[in-house]
């Protein structure tokens, strides 16, 4: 948590902070980032971003929480409007979808997921991750145990496994058509949301067979 110095900066300072911080490590990563760059772009001294969080550790926290909390909050509201009385198949299928067009029109909470997804240092990558991991599962979890109570999942589904292929299939579908190297397989890079579509009905197909009711 940020300390009571940071609430008492006025809203539009803290959210100048949180920006150039995303831009900054969106660039280069958290531990690899500039804390310099960041103060100086958000027009504080760096010495009050330690007003601001205990640590860096703490600051590198607060931004992946905020960045996954904006994704989390969009995502939820999409899902919202999607027609829940379709099959799970093609429900999950829509909100794919919705997730590789939100990623490809916010290129700056995009950055901020590759910097969670790639960092290197490892107590960094431990604090960002779990952060994020955090977000993904309030929406999976609960989702899931929905679908199951209807019946689209079968009632001997392992739902930890499926949240655990998703944990992996939200990052790779969110970063791979963007970034080189991370899919020698699908070929997603470079490719529109629309011209994703086709992929990510060959991975839900993929899936089925851990949660299709047997008929």
């Amino acid at each position: 948590m940020p300390t009571s110095t940071w609430f008492r900066l006025n809203v539009a300072k803290r959210e100048r902070v949180l920006e150039v911080a995303m831009r900054e490590f969106g660039d280069h990563g958290y531990s690899t980032g500039s804390l310099n760059t960041i103060a100086r772009e958000a027009g504080i001294a760096k010495g009050s971003l330690f007003q601001y969080f205990s640590d860096k550790l703490e600051f590198f926290a607060f931004v992946c929480d905020e960045t996954s909390r904006r994704i989390r909050e969009e995502m939820e509201r999409r899902i919202a409007d999607l027609d829940f009385d379709q099959s799970f198949e093609e429900w999950l299928f829509d909100v794919l979808c919705e997730w590789t067009e939100y990623m490809a029109d916010h290129p700056l909470e995009r950055a901020v997921t590759a910097a969670t997804n790639f960092e290197l240092d490892n107590a960094v990558r431990s604090v960002v991750r779990d952060t994020a991991n955090q977000h993904y599962l309030q929406v999976l979890h609960p989702t899931f145990e929905l679908w199951q109570e209807r019946g689209d999942i079968r009632a001997d589904a392992d739902l930890d496994v499926m949240a655990t292929l998703m944990l992996m299939a939200l990052p790779f579908l969110a970063l791979a058509p963007y970034y080189d190297g991370l899919d020698p397989i699908m070929d997603l890079r470079g490719r529109t949301p629309a011209e994703q579509r086709p992929v990510i009905r060959q991975l839900i197909a993929g899936l089925r067979p851990l949660y299709a009711p047997i008929k």
